[in-house]
C-alpha cells in the first residue's frame, strides 16, 4: 500500500535546494521516493522569468547524485513544477511530494498522487487541440498511477506547460507552420487554457464536442473546477500531477477543494478547511495552521473589470501585469484564512474556474 508524503520547505533564493537535500540526508524521504516538487519562485511569472529555470536546474543538480543519474535525466523521473511570482506577502517555498510503500490497510483512504508527462510539443501545437488531447491522456495516465478510478475523487491537477518564444515561433515558420499567436505573453494564457481544458476533458467536466482551437481562450463558460496550469520557458512538454483521495493509500494526509468565485472568496477557502475537519470561524490558530501542509490556488482578474460590482484596475495597469495583481490579492485572502504566507498561488486561470475566480485545494494532516 502506498503512502503520499508531503514536505513544505522554505527557500532563500530560487537556486536554494538546501532544505530538500537536508530532507534526503536526514532519511525523512529517499530521493527515489520523490515524484514531484512544486515551487514558488520570486520572479515576475512572465515570459522572461528565468527564476523557474534556475530552480529546476538547481533541483536537477541536487537530485541527480542521489538518484544515480545525470542532471538532465532527473526530469524523466520527477515532475518539477515551478511557478514564478510571490507578489504581496507570498513566501517562496518548495513542496516535495513522495510515494512510499507502507503497511497494507485495504479500508484506508488517504491522499494519493500520480504523475505523467506528455511528449514534447512542437511550437505549432501549443495552445491548440493537440495540447488539449495530449493533456487529457496524461491526466488519465496519472489517475491510473494514483489508483483513482472515479474523477470525483480527484481534487487538484497541476500542470506545468510550455510557452512560445520568438525563436520557437521562427522555428515553426521555417517548417511552414503557423502558431496560435505571435504574442509570446499571450501564448502563456493559451497554453494554460489548453492544458486546463485537457484536464476538464479527462475529469468529464466538459464535452469533447464543445472543444476546438477557437474555444481555447475564447469560451469562458468552459472550465475545470480542479485544474491549475502554470506556463514556463523551461520546457516543451506538459508535466501532470494528479492529487486526490484514494482507497488503498495510507498516511495522515487528505485533500479537499472548493472553487473561489472571485479573488476575495474567503468562504471557499473556509469551506475546503471545513471539509478537512477544521472548525469554522476566522483565521486558523497557529496550531491549526501547522496542520495545513499546502494551499494550492489559482488567481485571475475578471475580464469585466469588476469584483462584486466594484471596479478594479488589474487589467488596466501598464506597469504591473494583471496576473501579478491577482496573485497578490488571492495570496492575501488565503494568508488571512490560514495565518501563513507560504502558499502556492499561481496566476493566470484561463479555463481554471469561473472568470475572475479559480480552484483552491488544501492538503492537511487529518489524523496522527
Amino acid at each position: 500500500m502506498p503512502e503520499c508524503l508531503v514536505f513544505r520547505v522554505p527557500t532563500r533564493h530560487p537556486a536554494d535546494v538546501a532544505a530538500v537535500v537536508a530532507l534526503i540526508r536526514s532519511g525523512a524521504v529517499a530521493a527515489d521516493e520523490i515524484v514531484a516538487i512544486f515551487g514558488k519562485t520570486e520572479g515576475n511569472g512572465c515570459v522572461n522569468d528565468f527564476t523557474r529555470q534556475l530552480a529546476v536546474m538547481a533541483l536537477e543538480g541536487a537530485l541527480a547524485p542521489a538518484l544515480g543519474c545525470a542532471p538532465e535525466a532527473v526530469g524523466a523521473r520527477v515532475a518539477l513544477v515551478m511557478s514564478g511570482g510571490t507578489e504581496g506577502g507570498l513566501s517562496p517555498h518548495l513542496l516535495v511530494l513522495a510515494r512510499r510503500e507502507a503497511a497494507p490497510d485495504p479500508d484506508a483512504t488517504a491522499l494519493a498522487v500520480g504523475t505523467a508527462f506528455t511528449v514534447e510539443f512542437r511550437p505549432e501545437e501549443i495552445g491548440r487541440m493537440a495540447q488539449v488531447a495530449a493533456t487529457a491522456d496524461a491526466v488519465a495516465e496519472a489517475m491510473a498511477r494514483a489508483g483513482i478510478d472515479d474523477p470525483a475523487d480527484v481534487h487538484f491537477v497541476q500542470v506545468k506547460c510550455p510557452l512560445l518564444t520568438s525563436a520557437r515561433i521562427a522555428e515553426a515558420a521555417a517548417r511552414g507552420h503557423t502558431v496560435a499567436t505571435h504574442d509570446t505573453y499571450a501564448s502563456m494564457g493559451l497554453s494554460r487554457g489548453a492544458s486546463a481544458l485537457g484536464i476538464a476533458l479527462a475529469l468529464r467536466e466538459v464535452d469533447r464536442a464543445d472543444l476546438a482551437d477557437a474555444a481555447i481562450g475564447g469560451r469562458r463558460d468552459l472550465f475545470s473546477e480542479r485544474a491549475s496550469a502554470s506556463a514556463g520557458i523551461e520546457l516543451m512538454r506538459n508535466e501532470v500531477i494528479v492529487l486526490g483521495n484514494a482507497r488503498g493509500w495510507s498516511g495522515p494526509h487528505a485533500i479537499a477543494h472548493r472553487v473561489m468565485r472571485d479573488g476575495i472568496d474567503f468562504f471557499a477557502i473556509q469551506g475546503a478547511l471545513a471539509d478537512l475537519g477544521f472548525a469554522g470561524g476566522g483565521q486558523l490558530t497557529p496550531e491549526e495552521s501547522e496542520r495545513v501542509v499546502a494551499l494550492l490556488a489559482k488567481a485571475e482578474p475578471s475580464h469585466d473589470g469588476l469584483i462584486r460590482g466594484r471596479r478594479h484596475i488589474m487589467n488596466d495597469d501598464s506597469d504591473i501585469n494583471a496576473t501579478r495583481h491577482a496573485r497578490a490579492l488571492v495570496g492575501g485572502v488565503a494568508a488571512a484564512a490560514l495565518g501563513r504566507t507560504d502558499l502556492f498561488v499561481s496566476g493566470g486561470a484561463e479555463h481554471q474556474g469561473p472568470d475572475g475566480g479559480g480552484p483552491v485545494a488544501i492538503i492537511a494532516r487529518v489524523r496522527d
